[in-house]
């Protein structure tokens, strides 16, 4: 199947994609890239169209003898290379523009203050961080809709990939470093999230939800997480043994799968980078190969 029509029918069948953008970011890359198809499409289409008609045009017709008067021409040598050379041009300046303005670490132009979040990737499932607010979720980002969010990202394990397609974006989230990325929702929803990056045998259930909620329902939440149990010594360990949210809930001994904490050590997201940047590889990390 050509990745174009992949795409076309993954944008009407339900799935998160940039193509049914849910915020601006997504937005721009859905013009972006249907900019990049249309340009693509000038130098493909004549291609496709006149490699059949070529191909008949000049087929074997049995005995005669081909023989060309070749002679050259420069109206068309200057048409076969300029319109190429036009296109590859304005290819370009289009994604130095288009690089430029979808910085994931350029702040969004709002009038709202942004909500900061710490994202922390594990095997196999998200921490996010309300330094704000003094809470935590596992594997739930909510936030305000029309607002922007301001997500800073690192892992405790190995590289992770965080993307949700229909805010657009994805960003690589690295052990000892930190990485930024800014997302906003057009209006209240739910977007799924996952981890593109393979981590390990409980990659394809690394998932999470985004949800973007009205602003009383965010704080309605908000209150409601503060009211968990905090995030302490033993959560933190149940947090850094492999296994995806439910194992975690089972660990902690929770109800369903919303895993929430009311109370979050002030330097977590730090401490969290500083002991991976020194950790050294554990065993069975090297004899994966990752």
């Amino acid at each position: 199947m050509p990745p174009l029509t992949a795409f076309l029918l993954l944008s009407g069948c339900g799935v998160d994609t940039f193509l049914d953008p849910q915020g601006p970011v997504a937005a721009q890359q859905r013009t972006h890239f249907w900019l990049v198809t249309a340009l693509m499409a000038l130098v493909v289409l004549p291609v496709l169209t006149l490699t059949p008609w070529l191909i008949w045009r000049y087929r074997d017709r049995g005995g005669a003898d081909y023989e060309p008067r070749w002679a050259f021409s420069r109206a068309w040598e200057v048409a076969l290379w300029s319109g190429p050379a036009l296109v590859v041009t304005v290819l370009a300046a289009l994604l130095w523009i288009n690089t430029t303005r979808l910085d994931p670490y350029a702040p969004l132009v709002s009038d709202a203050d942004p909500l900061r979040v710490q994202a922390v990737g594990y095997d196999w499932k998200w921490l996010f961080l309300y330094p704000d607010l003094g809470i935590a979720s596992v594997d739930l980002l909510a936030f305000p809709a029309a607002r922007p969010l301001e997500i800073e990202l690192t892992s405790a394990t190995v590289m992770q990939s965080f993307f949700v397609p229909a805010l657009g974006s994805q960003i690589y989230a690295m052990g000892g470093m930190s990485t930024w990325l800014h997302l906003e929702a057009d209006a209240p929803g739910r977007f799924g999230g996952e981890n593109s990056q393979y981590n390990g045998k409980g990659f394809h259930m690394q998932k999470f939800e985004a949800v973007a909620m009205d602003d009383e329902a965010f704080e309605a939440w908000a209150r409601h997480a503060a009211t968990a149990p905090a995030l302490d010594a033993a959560a933190l360990e149940a947090l850094g043994r492999e296994g995806v949210a439910s194992d975690l809930a089972r660990a902690l001994d929770r109800q369903g799968n919303e895993i929430l904490f009311g109370g979050v050590p002030d330097d977590l997201f730090a401490r969290v980078m500083s002991e991976t940047a020194k950790a050294p590889m554990a065993a069975h990390d090297r004899a994966a190969g990752r």
